[in-house]
């Protein structure tokens, strides 16, 4: 739904891009009161257009005749005079009505719409076009000369008063264009850098809102996964150590209990310190994740049946890099945590120098596939961001299988639909 802007919008627009008040003490007073701007302008042209109307003198005009044809010129002075009140909504009226009346000022004898078609030019320009005050100008000129050459050839007119009237037109005219040309070419270009300052103002403050969706989305794929794999691992160690009688194994299950809860709270504050507005030496990046071996040999010593085979061998970009160790992490952590009864936790890394190919299998699985995890829901953002792939499905026999395809060189990200197992 279309809100309506208000004046109070703008003007807090206007601030925001902190822009120059406009010069000028009556300039400024002019733009926010054009009313009033506008009936004055329009009772200044009625008085200069009123002072040549009157003037008419025939001594061989009849009294009455003569009285009604001040009254008609009168008349048609103000009407013509009073369209300068929409001359910023539609700036084409007063310039047909100065053409009019410039037309009756022919047989009339005293050019009284000169004042009317100087400000009607100057309306066009600024309120409309140039190309639209130049045509109608071009118009209007060729029309007094052609319309009092005739009169003039035909004996209507004397040529003294067709050339009066037919010069003032084309020259005020001419004038007034010029000038609102100038003054409406200014207006516009303005009115454009302004826009456009509006514009990027908007697209600043939306590129804002993306940086910090994209922020908070990788935070919560960087906490899932110290938070996951970091406390999957110290259950497992917990657990084995509180159901062995062997209090030397206890003992080294208590080691590696704490050696994983202190390593996941220095990745954490590292991750962490990305959002702290102080003076904080931490460093502005998480840290990397732990190696695929690493990860292995930890659940290892939670006593998980872990293996890992790493064939071929390729340089790969620290982004891929990134996202090796995070898919193997979440991989590992997934078959730790939904087949407990896994006899067998296989990862298999193949580099080629085009693509690095991740293999998890593990059997002991139950269920399906979930769709309300967060894990492999990451994973597949992940995969995305260096251009690869991650699926995610339970095999024959009870088995699950991750797999993820990821390019040795980090590219542009695309869009991506994986499947994804549930992993709470």
């Amino acid at each position: 739904m279309s809100r309506t802007r208000s004046r109070s919008d703008s003007i807090r627009e206007d601030e925001e891009l902190r822009l120059p008040r406009a010069p000028g003490l009556f300039r400024r007073y002019w733009a926010r009161h054009p009313v009033f701007a506008d009936v004055l302008l329009t009772l200044f042209c009625l008085f200069l257009s009123l002072a040549p109307a009157g003037r008419f003198v025939d001594e061989s005009v009849p009294e009455s005749a003569y009285i009604a044809l001040n009254i008609a010129t009168v008349a048609m002075v103000v009407v013509a005079c009073s369209t300068l009140l929409w001359r910023r909504r539609a700036p084409l009226v007063p310039f047909f009505a100065a053409m009019i009346l410039g037309t009756a000022s022919l047989f009339s004898g005293p050019s009284s719409g000169t004042i009317l078609l100087l400000v009607a030019c100057y309306g066009l320009a600024v309120y409309r076009s140039s190309r639209t005050a130049w045509t109608s100008y071009g118009i209007g000129a060729v029309w007094f000369l052609l319309l009092s050459g005739l009169l003039m050839l035909t004996g209507v007119i004397v040529m003294q008063n067709g050339l009066d009237t037919a010069l003032s037109y084309i020259v005020l005219g001419l004038i007034g264009t010029l000038i609102g040309v100038n003054v409406g070419g200014r207006k516009r270009y303005l009115s454009a850098v302004i826009d456009r300052s509006r514009q990027l103002l908007v697209e600043r403050d939306q590129q804002a809102q993306l940086a910090a969706a994209s922020e908070r989305a990788r935070i919560a794929r960087e906490m899932h996964d110290i938070v996951s794999h970091s406390l999957t691992v110290i259950v497992a160690l917990s657990e084995g150590a509180a159901a062995t009688p062997d209090r030397e194994q206890a003992r080294r299950a208590a080691i590696h209990t704490a050696d994983t809860a202190r390593a996941a709270l220095t990745e954490m504050r590292s991750m962490l310190g990305v959002l702290r507005d102080d003076d904080s030496p931490l460093p502005l990046a998480p840290m990397k994740p732990a190696p695929p071996r690493d990860t292995v040999e930890a659940a290892q010593r939670a006593g998980y049946p872990a293996t890992l085979t790493v064939a071929g061998q390729a340089e790969v970009s620290p982004a891929v890099a990134h996202a090796i160790g995070r898919i193997v992490q979440e991989g590992v952590t997934n078959a730790m945590r939904h087949a407990p009864t896994a006899s067998a936790i296989t990862v298999r890394l193949e580099y080629t120098p085009d693509s690095v190919t991740i293999d998890i299998v593990n059997d002991g699985a139950t269920g399906g596939i979930g769709t309300e995890g967060f894990g492999l829901r990451g994973l597949a953002e992940r995969a995305a961001h260096v251009q690869g792939s991650v699926e995610s499905a339970p095999t024959d026999g009870g088995r699950w299988v991750l797999r993820a395809v990821l390019p040795t060189k980090a590219a542009a990200p695309v869009p991506q639909d994986e499947s994804t197992e549930d992993d709470g």
